[in-house]
């Protein structure tokens, strides 16, 4: 199918415009006629037009949650309100993923059906959620739920990533001055230091070294990392037992482990949670949750969750048997097992660990960067004080004759 570029006119009498795929011009008008849109004129893409951006921001997710669910709590049908957005929208790839399920809705599918068009968008959860949420009547009050889950999850990792910036921000810089003394300012001062006849020592030496092996190989430690990096991902797609033991390393992690266990496990209480909560039976929310938590031990954990769920054993007995999941996470299952209020029980440990990460990340923060000053620090320290002693032992050598 080709994808087209498009101008149309809606009920309004407004120009609108879009990208749709279509197998040929009359396919192609029959599809923005199911929009309900005229069409005035369209072109064929061109293949370098695809090298735009293909991704869909949290950001813009929940801002298309939020304002649909806002428009169908005010009364407005659904189509009418996709239209309703997709003409606020100027342009880029959710003004195309609107359109899309606009012409899905207008063929007869459910707007469950529609979303599932779009899998790396709205993600299976989203979907799912959507789905029991039409199934029961309660769209508007899942849609709310899933603005509430999108925006606590953005805000979260967003806090898990601050603390990460700044560092990078400073080891970048830092790199690049070192790379300058290595590369340029060292090489210049070597022979002065040579010829001066002293005897140069072991610190001075390794640094010779260092900045005769970066001048020598620059292209190779240039063209390596990356390398090292595609190979690496390509062994982690394809070995899951490295996969496994690399998340393992992740949650064991000194500072950065703990901080990362308590943040999936916020995550997948909030979700399995809002799922419970929804209508979604505790086997397919498991199902879905190892979706959202990105972490292959997790993933085998709750794996063994399930099966034994399945044999018929008790929810929080088989998270207690797995052993991974805290004491917390447990009881307050148990809690919910017995009140019959498991939503909220579990969304009391999210908030819980919410908070944790929050506590963790504060106090993390402050220490990372006296740590990345003390290292980078110390490597600058070396390069001066191996170039600039025996220059100096030079000069005094010189004022004694």
């Amino acid at each position: 199918m080709a994808r087209y570029f498009y101008k149309a006119i809606d009920p309004a009498g407004k120009v609108v415009e879009g990208h749709v795929e279509a197998a040929n011009e009359a396919d192609l008008e029959t599809r923005i006629s199911n929009m309900s849109l005229d069409l005035i004129r369209s072109k064929i893409e061109k293949e370098h037009q695809g090298f735009r951006r293909r991704r869909i921001d949290t950001k813009e997710l929940i801002s298309f949650t939020y304002h649909l669910e806002q428009l169908l709590k005010a009364g407005v049908p659904l189509i009418e309100a996709l239209h309703d957005l997709r003409d606020s929208i100027n342009h880029g790839l959710m003004k195309d993923v609107v359109s899309s399920l606009i012409e899905n809705i207008g063929a007869g599918k459910t707007f469950s059906e529609a979303l599932a068009e779009h899998p790396k968008v709205f993600g299976s959860v989203y979907i799912n959620m959507v789905h029991v949420g039409e199934s029961s009547g309660q769209l508007v009050r899942v849609l709310n739920d899933l603005t509430e889950m999108l925006r606590w999850q953005f805000e979260l990792t967003a806090k898990a990533r601050k603390i990460m910036v700044y560092p990078i921000i400073v080891l970048s810089i830092t790199t690049v001055v070192i790379l300058f003394l290595m590369t340029y300012l060292v090489p210049k001062l070597i022979p002065f230091i040579q010829l001066a006849g002293q005897e140069i020592p072991w610190y001075t030496s390794a640094l010779i070294i260092t900045s005769e092996y970066l001048l020598s190989y620059w292209h190779i430690l240039l063209i390596l990392p990356p390398v090292i990096y595609a190979l690496f991902k390509v062994f982690l797609k394809y070995s899951p037992a490295l996969r496994y033991a690399i998340d393992r390393l992740k949650l064991k992690l000194p500072l950065f482990g703990s901080i990362a266990y308590k943040l999936k496990l916020a995550r997948f209480c909030n979700y399995f949670a809002l799922m419970y909560s929804s209508g979604i039976t505790v086997l397919e929310a498991i199902v879905l949750g190892k979706q959202v938590i990105n972490n292959s031990v997790l993933t085998v954990a709750l794996e063994k969750v399930h099966e034994q769920i399945s044999e018929g054993e008790a929810i929080s007995a088989s998270f207690a048997r797995v052993g991974f999941f805290p004491a917390l996470v447990v009881r307050m299952i148990r809690v919910g097992e017995n009140t019959g209020a498991m939503g909220e029980a579990l969304l009391n440990v999210s908030y819980f660990y919410d908070n944790e990460v929050k506590n963790a990340i504060d106090t993390v923060e402050p220490a990372i960067m006296p740590a990345v000053i003390v290292v980078l620090g110390s490597v600058i320290a070396w390069i001066v004080i191996a170039v600039i002693w025996p220059i100096y032992d030079a000069l005094v050598s010189l004022s004694t004759f």
